[in-house]
């Protein structure tokens, strides 16, 4: 296990003192139609700043931090409602993308393998690669946005995508030899 960093710890103090304020205030934000629960929100955006606090860098304001998680886990939930496309085919259609972007087009569609295997690829990527695909080709984050949320240089996390692109596509490329 990986020493608590500085940001972990900061977040964890505010996450508990602050955990009504921040369900108040997704509840606040949340259209009654939508099929989520503040706290559901609340925790997974959560789970995922606490799971990337070791990665990021130092956060100086956490309540704003925290606080604009939350209005994008919002925003995009509103954006998955609004188009109608339940979340399993929204990720299919993500991931059927992504496959283009790695083996180019094709004429055929893409098998399930093709795309299982890139799941498992991904999977294995280090963390630092995987998040920033899984940021960008998946939850739909721009580099604008991801930069201001962790602190992380715009360039740096396209750097990380580009290495990132080219760790699949080496892997992929063995894996389709191995066939």
């Amino acid at each position: 296990m990986t020493p608590e960093t500085d940001n972990y710890n900061k977040l964890k103090l505010f996450f508990d003192e602050e955990y009504r304020s921040l369900k108040a205030y997704a509840k606040s934000r949340i259209d009654d139609a939508a099929d989520r629960d503040a706290e559901d929100v609340v925790q997974e955006v959560a789970l995922k700043i606490f799971s990337r606090a070791n990665n990021l860098s130092p956060i100086d304001n956490i309540a704003g931090f925290v606080y604009n998680s939350i209005r994008n886990k919002i925003i995009d939930l509103m954006r998955t409602k609004q188009k109608g496309v339940p979340f399993e085919q929204e990720m299919e259609e993500k991931l059927i993308e992504f496959t283009e972007l790695v083996y180019g087009k094709t004429a055929n569609a893409y098998s399930d393998t093709m795309k299982t295997k890139l799941k498992k690829a991904i999977a294995q990527l280090k963390p630092v690669y995987r998040n920033i695909i899984v940021a960008i080709d998946f939850e739909g984050y721009t580099y604008t946005e991801l930069s201001r949320e962790t602190g992380i240089p715009m360039g740096t996390l396209m750097s990380r995508r580009h290495r990132a692109l080219a760790i699949l596509l080496k892997v992929l490329e063995i894996k389709k030899t191995d066939h």
